[in-house]
């Protein structure tokens, strides 16, 4: 863990729970983009900065989530690089507390207090195209997050950071967080037909061809919607919904499976509502979802 891969002359990913990006911008700078879950993550980047001399000029997140920008505030009070993070990512990662709320929907109990989805804060700026390295390349990659991007550099590295996750991943969790499903199928169409020298997701192996890996998660998606269709052949409320999907998919319950299922599944009804596939009816002061 946290081994330092080289891809190109220039570029390297950091083998850790979500892949981080290192690029050297000339020979003594570098930049990562991310800078993963916690303060013990930014230690270890920062030995790896030592062991090559390299000086820390930028953190680029790719989005807010906290195994995203949990390096940022330890790798900034110790090298006073500066951080950039795309759109409402921006104000996430400067009140990370933002993340739990939106989770949960209300302010947090001390069990979603930690590090898994409560970054430290740091002193983020919004990312725009003045603030890239020269050559870089900002890919909108809305879906799983708010303003998530990926970044293509300027040797053709395209680092995807959530946009979709390995076979291996489905597999095991089968029910990955999404915001907006109708953006994050759209953002799948486009990585699948995207070229690039190398294709580096946060969650999967790098590859030259992503289409495939990008197809499996479409598929994934519309299996979960048609799965939430049948249960909905007869009304039921969001929790008996929710209980069914643990148990078709045989999930382990915990409060935070359950706010992170349950916030992706609250998604799911609302882009089947949209879509006209739904309807919310309410009987006996209870709101119920109906096929339609």
């Amino acid at each position: 863990m946290f081994e330092l891969i080289q891809l190109t002359e220039r570029c390297y990913y950091i083998q850790s729970p979500a892949k981080i990006g290192l690029y050297r911008l000339n020979e003594s700078e570098v930049c990562f983009i991310d800078s993963g879950n916690d303060k013990d993550a930014g230690r270890k980047l920062r030995q790896i900065l030592e062991k090559n001399g390299w000086k820390l000029r930028a953190i680029y997140n790719t989005h807010a989530n906290a195994d995203h920008i949990g390096g940022n505030r330890y790798l900034q009070g110790q090298t006073g690089c500066r951080i950039y993070a795309p759109g409402i990512d921006c104000a996430i990662t400067r009140h990370p507390i933002l993340e739990p709320v939106f989770l949960y929907g209300a302010y947090p109990c001390g069990d979603l207090r930690h590090k898994f989805l409560l970054a430290q804060e740091s002193d983020a700026e919004p990312l725009t195209a003045e603030t890239l390295p020269e050559g870089f390349e900002a890919i909108p990659l809305p879906g799983h997050f708010f303003d998530m991007v990926g970044f293509r550099t300027p040797d053709g590295v395209m680092f995807l950071a959530d946009c979709l996750s390995s076979a291996e991943t489905l597999e095991k969790y089968q029910i990955g967080f999404i915001y907006d499903v109708a953006a994050y199928l759209d953002t799948l169409e486009k990585v699948k037909g995207m070229e690039a020298r190398l294709f580096v997701p946060s969650h999967a192996a790098p590859t030259d061809d992503i289409a495939p890996l990008a197809q499996l998660n479409i598929d994934k998606v519309n299996e979960i919607a048609e799965r939430i269709e049948r249960c909905c052949a007869e009304p039921r409320c969001f929790e008996a919904i929710l209980q069914r999907l643990f148990r078709d998919y045989s999930l382990a319950m915990s409060f935070e499976q359950y706010v992170l299922v349950g916030s992706t599944l609250r998604s799911y009804l609302a882009w089947l509502r949209d879509a006209g596939r739904l309807e919310p009816v309410c009987e006996d002061g209870m709101l119920l979802w109906k096929k339609i």
